[in-house]
């Protein structure tokens, strides 16, 4: 017996007179009818493709039937091929379609989008937030990150009042869910010596400019990327900042930024002008920043925050994402008297109010020190003269560059994650060609060096053992 095509697939069946016929629903008429289109071929393979080309010349507005008791989730992926599919990013399209396919269509997909109820949604968010993970069986269980549920309630949100602006629903249902609160991490910020031993540390190993470049900018480590020599005025020191580099599961892209707001000119300092004016001499390719392994492709971002982890272990220093060097260069912009209204315009948010929830904890500290020195002026309080506040503010350290330890070939990865627990990882090659990896958790870089020691040994005895039963199997047969 056939496989039965799902619902949606079209149907393919062999005719009276030899040929395969085709048939798929591409609209409905005004009495909620089905229209059809069906393609004629010789073999049943012809057939399921010309079906399958005759599926996506059809526009999907009018291959649903639009209706209020459909089912939500067909709403769901009508509004999304229809309404936001065509100006998302290919990323953001992925995640989209993952919280549909995931999650939204097995836990609410069959409700009718008329029925659809505020108790519904909020356990709904509830369960992701604590089973999530659970339902695909992933093994770390447990809920959905708090960014991820925000998200999913924000998709939700926007078909539902799609929906209420089309007249299927009176109210939308989400109004009242509660969704997570926006819990921001902690920043992580280098101190003056760790900033001197970052750039000592990465002009060894060949990094400086890049270091440099987004220390004195706090660009987004995909503008950094795309940069081309021709959007550098050696002569004004300007830098125009008009795309960024990003990574699909298939290629890196370069596109515009995602906001007119990012789209944006910085004034570069003379002495970073000079240093890269130097660097220039040293590269063959329109990219600023090239990739050493692929012709004329810029450095992937992926591939300059994994290079910053390492010159930040050989030059001792505390681990910070690439993205922690944005919020350097804030800081430090705020402390040395820059306005909020032109730190936002150089870092490219689209308001000042953005900036001013970023970074509204180094605008607190401002205004108490500013208190401060209000207090002891009425006071008359000593306090460090200029002369001596530069003195001690410029010091330099005394570190010398250093390679850091090497992980040799055959001992694993290790590393942190986000939620700061240490991660060891092991990746054999089994006997058929195939690539596994397993990964091991602890709360110590010594314990987790240990198990990841462990189980390289299980893995390599494995795979001994299943070299082994085949050379057996090959003289047995």
């Amino acid at each position: 017996m056939g496989r039965k095509r799902k619902s949606g697939e079209g149907t393919v069946r062999l005719r009276k007179d030899g040929r395969w016929e085709g048939r798929v629903v591409v609209g409905y008429d005004d009495k909620g009818l089905p229209k059809t289109k069906n393609v004629l071929a010789m073999t049943k393979t012809e057939c399921v493709a010309k079906l399958e080309s005759l599926k996506e010349s059809v526009t999907p507005a009018t291959a649903v039937k639009i209706r209020a008791d459909m089912p939500f989730g067909e709403w769901m992926e009508f509004w999304y091929e229809n309404y936001s599919k065509p100006m998302l990013r290919p990323s953001s399209q992925r995640s989209y379609e993952d919280f549909i396919r995931l999650y939204i269509r097995p836990k609410l997909g069959s409700v009718p989008l008329n029925k659809l109820t505020m108790n519904d949604l909020q356990r709904f968010f509830n369960w992701m937030r604590k089973d999530g993970r659970t339902l695909h069986g992933e093994t770390r269980g447990g809920g959905l990150s708090d960014n991820m549920v925000r998200n999913c309630h924000s998709l939700c949100r926007r078909a539902l009042e799609k929906a209420v602006a089309e007249r299927l629903i009176v109210k939308n249902p989400i109004e009242g869910c509660k969704a997570p609160p926006i819990r921001r991490e902690e920043m992580q910020l280098l101190t003056r010596e760790e900033l001197q031993r970052l750039l000592i540390q990465a002009k060894d190993e060949g990094y400086y400019e890049v270091f440099l470049l987004e220390l004195t900018t706090g660009l987004r480590v995909g503008e950094l990327m795309a940069l081309q020599w021709d959007d550098l005025n050696f002569k004004t020191g300007e830098l125009r900042i008009e795309r960024q580099v990003y990574r699909t599961k298939e290629e890196l892209l370069i596109q515009e930024p995602k906001t007119k707001a990012s789209i944006r000119t910085v004034i570069l300092p003379p002495p970073v002008v000079e240093a890269l004016k130097e660097y220039k001499k040293t590269v063959s390719s329109r990219w600023m920043f090239p990739s050493p392994k692929k012709e004329d492709a810029p450095l992937a971002p992926a591939a300059a925050s994994h290079r910053l982890s390492k010159i930040l272990t050989h030059a001792g220093c505390k681990k910070v994402r690439f993205h922690d060097l944005r919020h350097v260069f804030a800081t430090n912009a705020l402390e040395h008297g820059m306005d909020v209204k032109t730190l936002s315009t150089i870092i490219g948010h689209v308001s000042s109010a953005t900036t001013l929830n970023v970074y509204a904890h180094v605008t607190d500290d401002m205004q108490r020190q500013a208190a401060t020195k209000i207090d002891r002026g009425i006071g008359r309080a000593e306090t460090p003269t200029e002369s001596s506040q530069a003195t001690t503010s410029h010091t330099m350290t005394a570190f010398k560059a250093q390679r850091g330890k090497r992980r040799y070939w055959g001992s694993g990865y290790l590393g942190r994650t986000k939620g700061g627990r240490w991660n060891g990882r092991y990746t054999v090659t089994w006997p058929d060609g195939t690539k596994r990896t397993r990964d091991i958790y602890a709360d110590s870089e010594e314990e987790c060096e240990k198990l990841l020691a462990v189980m390289i040994t299980e893995m390599k005895t494995e795979v001994a053992a299943e070299r082994e039963r085949l050379r057996a199997e090959s003289k047995a047969g």
